[in-house]
């Protein structure tokens, strides 16, 4: 057991590096069709959460016009859904670039 301490005590006082000198890249072949699909993925998945929105609207309408209690309850939640897909496509896009970007720079 003391040697096991032992080793402790040496580890603490003066730690060995855990990651060894490493700066992340992409490799220049990969920066611009990573940064075009992203691009593609995120406006493709912004304009559906815009239609689910819109139809999420018009379900809500007719639902109320009709009568129809269902069809406005799932047109609300067809709303906050699609107000929250996009959201988090936008943070979720975002973030990559932002991590891509980083990793530019070093």
């Amino acid at each position: 057991m003391s040697q096991l301490l032992d080793t402790l005590i040496v580890l603490a006082a003066d730690p060995p590096p855990v990651i060894p000198n490493f700066t992340p890249s992409i490799p220049t072949t990969l920066q611009t069709p990573t940064g075009k699909i992203l691009g593609w993925t995120a406006g493709i998945g912004l304009a559906l959460a815009v239609l689910g929105g819109l139809s999420g609207w018009a379900a809500t309408a007719i639902g109320h016009n009709t009568e129809r209690g269902g069809m406005a309850a799932r047109g609300k939640q067809a709303i906050g859904w699609s107000l929250i897909a996009g959201i988090g496509i936008g943070v979720t896009s975002g973030l990559i670039m932002g991590v891509y970007g980083m990793t530019q720079g070093a």
